[in-house]
């Protein structure tokens, strides 16, 4: 990182905590990252997370495996436009409505439908329905 090759790791560690960089081992089993097309597969990665200046940085280490993407996961990455979190709103967060409808004083179903509307804005679908 810092051209650091042969240097105490335990000085390093102290250099790093000067300049406000706080970096902690976690302890994961695995580490999925999902493509388009494929997803990588840490099975016993090393995972160090650095905190720098409110920035949060993840380091993995390991070997992955590349796994296709079944017919079925394809499936459901096209339908939601790659969100898998299952909810139903048409790819709009409902904690996004539900700051809209708060907002504006109005229903969910209409909050939801100005955000529909502005695809997604929030200030612009809180204006819409003011």
């Amino acid at each position: 990182m810092f051209g650091g090759g042969g240097m105490n790791p335990r000085k390093m560690k102290q250099m790093m905590k000067q300049m406000g960089i706080d970096v902690t081992e976690l302890d994961v089993e695995e580490v999925r990252i999902q493509m388009a097309e494929e997803d990588l597969v840490f099975d016993d990665a090393q995972v160090t997370r650095m905190d720098a200046q409110g920035q949060q940085t993840y380091q993995i280490v390991g070997e992955p495996e590349t796994q296709e993407h079944t017919d079925t996961q394809q499936q459901i990455t096209d339908d939601t436009g790659g969100d898998t979190s299952g909810d139903d709103t048409g790819g709009i967060p409902e904690a996004d409505i539900e700051i809209v409808a708060e907002r504006a004083g109005v229903n969910t179903d209409d909050a939801r439908a100005a955000l529909e509307s502005t695809d997604g804005d929030l200030a612009a679908a809180i204006a819409q329905l003011e």
